[in-house]
Formats: structure tokens, C-alpha cells, sequence
């Protein structure tokens, strides 16, 4: 157990009265820091405003008046700076993107401490994601307050397990993006209202990394035990899942009943939601001091390591939860079903000190296994990508989950592992991205088919069925990943991109944002519904440290995220 004294979290404090101190953070901005942050048509009209009065001190002078009106004529001075306003207005969306292109053009060497503009720069790209949020969150609190999931067309909520997914999703990203009344707010809701006992069955691995990695998070970012006692409980109502013969978790847990059972449909589960869990509950018993928590969920990867069936360190994508074997054998990918164990092997060995070697070695063969199986490059661009593997066959079909590699590959490369990792990183950085830029909405596909053909004119191709955009993080993530380690700004200039499209074609007036059935669209994107509560607990935080300079925030030497981008601490070597 740890002492009570034990502070794991950022130097964000919440007082007594519940008010946040951060004199660096919170600090008195700069008259020019505040110009810059206004939008190019709010300073237009200053400006205007201005000039106008200036004209009218000149109109009114008697010693002025003649000269002006004998040179230029007062009438023709009115109509130039009318037309020169107007220009400026009509010119407002392209320009704020053309100014920002124009900032980014510095190279990475430029001293930003001591650059006052790429300062500014950089607390406006901030201030948008902040007012981002600040829209999202509006529409959760107006219409699905407590809810799981906001539907910001209908202006009404979805419920999956009726325990406000989205507040919690998005307590930690709150607090990282400095929300002081949003996160008091919310923390108000999670001690009066949270209740983990009711009769009501959660997906074990969208519990643990959404609800319980947010608790968790939100305890060592803030010092606050509410969350831990939080997360301590329901921890414990999800221990039935692994109550199988085969160690093997079931997928779906009654938290209010105790009870487990596996989807009506199969006595699988997928191999990435039980391999997906270890990061949360390893966490759970270094905080509470009861190993049940870390011996339950390394069973199952004791289990995984040692089962046939793998090819090349790839695993298939479901287990059978009865006897302990994969199923459906033969198919591999990175995508769903399978992605997030690659992503939690390596993990796990940065989260435990770098001693764990078994684990280690299952992550360095399964990316060898990548390369030699999955790896192909796409026509006319030249693109790494990665695809899939039936049954011997390759297919050219990319999930956009599978944009987590680039980031994890590049955390790897930061962790001391082959400077190739970090090579391959930037290739598949530079596809995620294309899968966004080569659609007329500048937003990726939920799957791309990439075109290996001679004569190809466009690398991407997309089904109709396929067309989706769902707000997801992985490409974000990457982007924040490479950034931190390597300072190269066009992956801040990347992701501000796409973040201008979200706001273009996903932003809801009334509040919040949705998903979208059409990224070729532009005209009519069509609409979904649906504000996931990922997009405010991973896909919005991963913007923010993306366009944050400060490579203190949330260290990547000290903190490890989960697979719902929620840091938890790297444990000390001594433990």
C-alpha cells in the first residue's frame, strides 16, 4: 500500500476551496499573447475601428480637412479603406490557415523560449483545442449529462452502460488542458452520483480502459483519493470476468450481480481486449497492495505467450475463453480485434522498470513478424503501409486503428529498442497522414484498401462501406508521439490540419461533435449522430500535447498512456 503522502501526479494542485494553482500555468498573458489568440476577423474589425476613427479626426480638423480633400479626396479615402476591409474579411478562412502554414515554416532548431511570436504561435493552436472542448463539452452538459455518449444532432444521449462514460473519459484531458469549472464540475458528479452498484452488464475491456484507467489517471494527476476509492471499486466488480477454467477473461461482467458470461453469439473473446487490461489493474495493485489484481491479468499473458498458432510473433484475433486457444487461426492483423496487444506488450515492459524481458521479446518478434508479413508499398506514392494476412493471402486493407504503430514504434525506438523502429515510425506516420490528406474532406476513412497496381493514380482507395470517420485518436497520438521525440514541426502542422477539418465538417453549432458516414463528401459528410467518448478522453488530449511545446507535460520518461490515452506513472526501478 502506498503511503498516504505519496504524490504521483503533475505539479497541478487542487486546493482545499477547489481552485487550481499553477503560477506558471495560470499566469498573466501578455497584451501581445491576447492579440494573437483573437481570430483574424475579430482583429479585422479592431483594426477597421481604428482606421475609422482616424479618418474622422481628420475630418475634422480644419487645418487637415483642405489638404485632404484638395489631394485625395475624403470621399475616395472612405471607399479605399472600404474595399481594403472587405478584401481582408473575404480573404478570413483561407487566411488563418495560410498564416499558420506560414509559422510552421521555422525549423525545428528555433528557440521557442525566447521566439515571442512562435510562443504566441504555439498557445493559439493550444487555446483552439481548449475551445474545442469547451464546445464538445457544452453539448454533453446541455443534453447527456451523466449519460454515456452525447447525440449532438438530436441534441439527446446514447447509453451504453449507464455510467457516464464520457464525464469520466474526460476528467484527466480536463485537467491537462487547465478546465478548471468543467473539471470541478465533473469531479462533483463522480463523488455525488458515480455508482458502480447496479444491475448492469459492462464490457470488461471498455470498462477497464475507459472508466478504470480514467480514475486512475485522474487519482495520480490530481492526488485526489475520491478517484482511487472510485477506482478501487470497480476494479473489484470486474474480478468475475476471470473466473474460467481457462484463466482466459470472459468479455462481459455484471458489476452490480458478480456474475460473467461470454457475448451471446460465441464463447470467445478477442485476443486484444484480454491482452488490453494489464497496464490497469498491475496499477490497481501497486496502489491498493493486493497482488490478485496484477496476478489475474498476467496469467493471461503467460497464457498467450506460450500458445501455437502465432505466426512471426502475429497473433490471431479471437481466444477461446473455455479451453484457452486462439480460434480462427490463420488471419492476422493490426487492426481490431488485435491491435492493442502489440501496443500493451511493449508498455507493460516500460511500465514495470524494463525488466520483464518475456514480454520484451514477444513485442521485438511480433514487429519482425510485421516487416517480413504485413509490410507492402503503395502505387503511384511509394507508401509504407500495413496490411493483412488471411490464410497465406495478403490483403491491401489498412484499419485506421493500426495508426497507433507509428507512436508505439517511436516510444520504442525513445525506450533504447532498434533505430529502425523509429525509421519505420516516420513511413507509416507519413501514410497515416496521407489517409487523411487524399480525402476531399481532409479526414481519414475508418478502412483504406491501398493500390499496389502499376498505373495507379491515387494510393488510397475506399469502399463505400468504409467511408466512416468515428473522431478517432490513433493518428493524433502518433503525431504527439513523434513530435516529443524527434521536435519535427511538421507533425504539429499535420495534426492542425486535421483539426481544422474536424472543425469543418464534424462541428456541431448547438454543441459537441459527430461522427460522419462520408469523408468524400465534403457537401454532405452525413452525419451520424454520435460524439464517442474517446474523442474527449483520447482524441482532443493527444491534440493538446501535440501543440504543446513543453516536453515536462506529461513526460514520456515518467508516465505511460493506456490504450484510452489515459497516463499512468512509470513504476520506480526499485518496485
Amino acid at each position: 500500500m502506498l503511503p498516504p503522502s505519496r504524490r504521483d501526479f503533475v505539479s497541478l494542485t487542487l486546493s482545499e476551496s477547489g481552485s487550481y494553482t499553477n503560477s506558471k500555468q495560470w499566469r498573466r498573458q501578455s497584451c501581445w499573447r491576447k492579440w494573437k489568440q483573437l481570430s483574424r476577423l475579430q482583429r479585422s474589425l479592431i483594426l477597421f475601428t481604428l482606421m475609422l476613427l482616424l479618418v474622422c479626426g481628420i475630418a475634422t480638423s480644419p487645418t487637415l480637412i483642405g489638404h485632404w480633400r484638395g489631394e485625395i479626396g475624403l470621399h475616395n479615402l472612405m471607399v479605399c479603406l472600404l474595399l481594403l476591409f472587405i478584401s481582408h474579411v473575404c480573404s478570413w478562412r483561407g487566411a488563418v490557415i495560410e498564416e499558420e502554414q506560414a509559422s510552421d515554416t521555422d525549423t525545428k532548431d528555433t528557440d521557442i523560449q525566447d521566439d515571442p511570436a512562435s510562443l504566441a504561435h504555439a498557445e493559439s493552436r493550444l487555446e483552439a483545442v481548449r475551445e474545442a472542448f469547451r464546445h464538445a463539452w457544452k453539448g454533453y452538459k446541455n443534453f447527456a449529462w451523466g449519460h454515456d455518449e452525447l447525440k449532438p444532432i438530436s441534441n439527446s444521449y446514447g447509453e451504453w452502460f449507464g455510467l457516464g462514460l464520457t464525464l469520466i473519459d474526460a476528467l484527466d484531458t480536463m485537467w491537462i488542458l487547465g478546465l478548471k469549472e468543467e473539471f470541478a464540475e465533473a469531479r462533483e458528479w463522480v463523488a455525488r452520483e458515480l455508482s458502480f452498484n447496479k444491475n448492469v452488464d459492462v464490457n470488461l475491456f471498455e470498462s477497464t480502459i475507459r472508466i478504470l484507467g480514467g480514475l486512475l489517471s485522474t487519482y495520480h494527476l490530481t492526488g485526489d483519493s475520491m478517484f482511487l476509492e472510485k477506482a478501487k471499486d470497480i476494479g473489484s466488480r470486474l474480478m468475475p470476468a476471470f473466473n474460467t477454467a481457462s484463466k482466459i477473461p470472459y468479455s462481459d461482467v455484471n458489476i452490480g450481480k458478480g456474475t460473467a458470461h461470454p457475448p451471446q453469439w460465441t464463447s470467445d473473446s478477442t485476443v486484444a481486449e484480454v491482452t488490453s487490461i494489464q497496464l490497469e489493474f498491475r496499477e490497481l495493485s501497486r496502489l491498493t497492495g493486493d497482488p490478485k489484481y496484477k496476478l489475474a491479468v498476467m496469467e493471461v499473458m503467460k497464457q498467450v505467450h506460450k500458445l501455437d498458432g502465432k505466426q512471426d510473433g502475429l497473433v490471431p484475433m479471437f481466444i477461446n475463453t473455455h479451453n484457452g486457444l486462439f480460434t480462427h487461426q490463420g488471419i492476422y492483423t493490426l487492426g481490431a480485434r488485435a491491435d492493442s496487444y502489440y501496443e500493451y506488450l511493449l508498455k507493460q515492459w516500460i511500465q514495470g522498470g524494463k525488466t520483464e524481458n518475456e514480454l520484451l521479446d514477444d513485442y521485438l518478434l511480433a514487429v519482425e513478424g510485421v516487416k517480413k508479413n504485413l509490410l507492402k508499398k503503395s502505387t503511384p506514392s511509394d507508401l509504407t503501409f500495413v496490411g493483412e494476412l488471411s490464410h497465406g493471402h495478403f490483403s491491401p486493407k489498412m484499419d485506421h486503428l493500426v495508426c497507433f504503430l507509428p507512436g508505439t514504434l517511436a516510444l520504442g525506438a525513445h525506450y533504447g529498442l532498434p533505430t529502425d523502429h523509429m525509421e519505420l515510425a516516420k513511413q507509416l506516420m507519413e501514410t497515416c497522414y496521407q489517409m487523411y490528406a487524399q480525402m476531399e474532406t481532409g479526414l481519414s476513412p475508418e478502412i483504406a484498401h491501398f493500390n499496389m497496381h502499376e498505373g495507379s493514380t491515387q494510393d488510397v482507395d475506399v469502399k463505400i462501406a468504409d467511408r466512416h470517420n468515428l473522431l478517432r485518436p490513433e493518428t493524433v497520438e502518433s503525431l504527439f508521439y513523434m513530435y516529443r521525440f524527434t521536435e519535427d514541426k511538421k507533425y504539429q502542422q499535420w495534426g492542425w490540419e486535421i483539426l481544422q477539418n474536424f472543425n469543418k465538417y464534424t462541428r456541431v453549432p448547438t454543441g459537441g461533435y459527430t461522427s460522419i458516414n462520408n469523408v468524400r463528401d465534403p457537401a454532405n459528410p452525413n452525419p451520424r449522430d454520435k460524439m464517442e467518448s474517446f474523442f474527449l478522453g483520447e482524441t482532443l488530449k493527444y491534440f493538446y500535447l501535440l501543440f504543446s511545446n513543453d516536453p515536462n507535460l506529461i513526460s514520456l520518461d515518467k508516465y505511460i498512456f493506456n490504450t484510452e490515452a489515459h497516463p499512468l506513472p512509470i513504476w520506480p526501478q526499485a518496485e
